[in-house]
This record gives structure tokens, C-alpha cells and sequence, in this order.
């Protein structure tokens, strides 16, 4: 793990800081989910914040790991567009997770429009400047890199752009729950409704490719072609997941609890 640090560290200093400085975030969010009785939708206010923070640890990192292969590539604008426009979303969901109010779907003033807005600009720039280093990735040739992982990578980055801009469905319909209201039973911490539909799992899955095969890739399965099937294979998992969230089926479902039993 510190060869790793270190190895990060002086591949993109300033997004490594900068995923350090989501990692102190993600841990305060999470300690205040404990001291905190701030609610939104029924759910602690802080886990938004912390499930956004967290989220940018795992993609600034991998980011700068990737990138540090681009030949040529203006890494001080990539890195700054980064800081900038994903370090004001979590700033903004703070800030609104500490005032009890909704960052997302936020229509309740034209200020908050605005702000919404902003944070769906902000979401897509970030988006179309990663798959824009995706296509270099096809573009560029890397002697170096062994072709598998080089194929997770490319993989990876397909999957994460399409499944970043599949919180579109949610930012249209001003919900993330199909077939029911915002704020139903869910798991732990991630709060995924167990009642109905939520393509937030699809979202979550989608976006973590961007780890997950690379990661694979590199270390289990170390052969192009089974890498290649391994990313259709979960691509496929994530078009699923979409789909049955879009008939209001949730991802797990568990049983009603006595009090749910009770209320119906």
C-alpha cells in the first residue's frame, strides 16, 4: 500500500492531494452520520455527502494512475478541471446536507435551480473530459502497457462515461426511486431502496468499472480475451440492473420489517 502512495504521489501530485483532501472529507461526513440527527428523505443527512466524497477518492485517483500513460496530454488541465468542478459538487451537497435541505432535485428556488444546474454541468464536463481520455487510450499505442490491461482500462472508461450520464434518468424525472417516493426502506449506507427501483445501483456499478476491471485485469485474470468478456459481462450486469430499477424493482429485496407490517 505505500509503494502504491508513493508510486500515485509522484504520477499526479495534485490529484493525489486532492483525493487525499475527499478521504479526510468522506471520514468527517461519515463520523458526523453518528453526531448528526439531520434528515433528508428520512436518511441522515451527512451519507450523501459521504457516498459523494468517497466516490471522488476512488475516481481522482484512478484518474491520475491512468493518465500518467497519456503521451502528450495537458495533465495540469485535466487535473485542475477535475479540483475544481467535482470539489465544488461535494462542497455544495455539504452544505446542503449541514442545512437539512436537497442538493439534488432541487427545484424550490430559482437560486437552487441554478445551483442544480451547475452541478449537472459540472458532472458532464468532468464526464465528457474522461471519455475524451478514453479515446486516446484508443488513439495513442502503449508498448508498454500488457494489452489486457490496457483493454480493462479502455473497458473501464466506456462503461464509467455511459453509466455517469445514465444519472441523466434521474435528473429528469427529479427522483431516484421508480414506482415509489424518495426516502423508502434501504440497504445500509448506500441506502439503495429495497421496495422499488433505484438506478442508482446501475449508476454505482457503471461508474466503478473505471476500477474494477483495470484492477481485475492486472491482477486475476492477466489475458485480453477474458478480460474483454469479464467487461461485456459487466456492462451487461449494469444495463440489468437499469432495467429492472426502470420496472420498480429494487436490487435486493428484503423483508418488511413488524412495524412496516404493522403500517400497512
Amino acid at each position: 500500500m505505500q509503494d502504491f502512495i508513493l508510486s500515485l504521489k509522484s504520477k499526479n501530485e495534485p490529484l493525489f492531494y486532492f483525493g487525499l483532501v475527499c478521504l479526510i472529507f468522506a471520514v468527517f461526513f461519515l463520523v458526523f452520520t453518528k453526531i448528526s440527527n439531520t434528515q433528508v428523505y428520512n436518511i441522515n443527512a451527512w451519507y450523501k455527502p459521504f457516498k459523494f466524497a468517497a466516490s471522488t477518492v476512488f475516481f481522482a485517483w484512478s484518474m491520475a494512475w491512468y493518465c500518467s500513460y497519456l503521451p502528450n496530454f495537458n495533465i495540469k488541465l485535466f487535473n485542475w478541471s477535475v479540483i475544481i468542478l467535482l470539489g465544488f459538487e461535494i462542497v455544495y451537497i455539504a452544505i446542503q446536507a449541514n442545512r437539512g435541505q436537497l442538493s439534488h432535485f432541487n427545484l424550490s428556488t430559482p437560486f437552487y435551480s441554478f445551483l442544480y444546474s451547475m452541478m449537472a454541468f459540472a458532472a458532464s464536463a468532468v464526464t465528457i473530459y474522461t471519455a475524451y481520455v478514453g479515446l486516446l487510450f484508443f488513439i495513442h499505442e502503449f508498448p508498454t502497457l500488457p494489452s489486457h490491461y490496457l483493454w480493462a482500462i479502455r473497458l473501464g472508461i466506456i462503461i464509467f462515461v455511459i453509466f455517469a450520464f445514465e444519472g441523466f434518468v434521474m435528473g429528469s424525472r427529479l427522483t431516484h426511486t421508480i414506482g415509489g417516493a424518495d426516502g423508502s426502506s434501504g440497504i445500509p449506507i448506500l441506502n439503495w431502496s429495497t421496495k422499488f427501483g433505484d438506478p442508482r445501483v446501475a449508476h454505482f456499478i457503471g461508474m466503478h468499472a473505471l476500477q474494477v476491471l483495470p484492477i481485475l485485469s492486472f491482477y486475476l485474470l492477466k489475458n485480453t480475451k477474458t478480460t474483454i468478456f469479464v467487461g461485456v459481462l459487466y456492462g451487461l450486469l449494469a444495463i440489468f440492473t437499469l432495467v429492472q430499477a426502470m420496472k420498480g424493482k429494487p436490487f435486493l429485496k428484503l423483508k418488511a420489517s413488524k412495524e412496516e407490517v404493522i403500517n400497512l
